[in-house]
């Protein structure tokens, strides 16, 4: 009888097995899901600040819909609360922030409504107007002067594309919008002030 593997046919299965079992690297698998990172709280001489940014926050179709007059809105939730021992905790805060995108065809660019600065940024550059939308600098969270020193605080943080209304019967044209719909986890982080 003659074996199933020769000596010779031994080596290209054991090289095969052991490439199959490897792990696939992280680069590779593009994780798409939207996630709140690079997470900064600091103070400023009157305030205390908050820096976030939302990774994976655009899809393709969502920059095509954009480019074809469909505006889009972020909303950023913000919780803070004071951690006291034996009670519930106590919220000093709970804020929700706007950043709505717009594209102007005639113009050629894209206005950014950032609602922490009141104001409105435009710029030619999608890429730009992408990172416009999906970060917050030096948000205003709160006084320092209403925070107490060497206590803890949680802050908390959320973002979720805001549901576009369109012109009646527009969404069965583009049944596409519903596949934009996102909201990220609440990421919390702990300090003492």
């Amino acid at each position: 009888m003659k074996p199933f593997l020769s000596r010779r046919g031994v080596l290209p299965v054991l090289l095969l097995l052991l490439v199959l079992a490897l792990p696939i690297p992280a680069s590779s698998r593009q994780d798409r899901t939207p996630t709140i990172s690079d997470i900064i709280i600091t103070t400023s001489a009157s305030d205390l600040l908050l820096f976030a940014t939302v990774k994976n926050a655009f899809t393709p179709e969502m920059e095509k819909g954009v480019k074809n007059g469909i505006p889009i809105s972020f909303s950023f939730q913000i919780e803070l609360d004071k951690v006291r021992d034996f009670w519930p905790d106590s919220t000093l805060v709970e804020k929700e922030i706007i950043h709505r995108l717009t594209y102007d065809s005639l113009k050629e660019e894209y206005s950014v409504e950032l609602g922490e600065k009141q104001r409105t940024e435009t710029t030619r550059s999608l890429a730009r107007a992408k990172q416009l939308m999906a970060e917050l600098n030096g948000l205003r969270v709160i006084a320092r002067k209403k925070l107490v020193p060497d206590a803890s605080y949680i802050l908390r943080i959320k973002a979720t594309l805001v549901k576009t209304t369109l012109p009646l019967g527009m969404h069965y044209v583009l049944p596409f919008t519903s596949l934009w719909d996102f909201e990220t986890d609440w990421r919390s982080i702990e300090f003492r002030y």
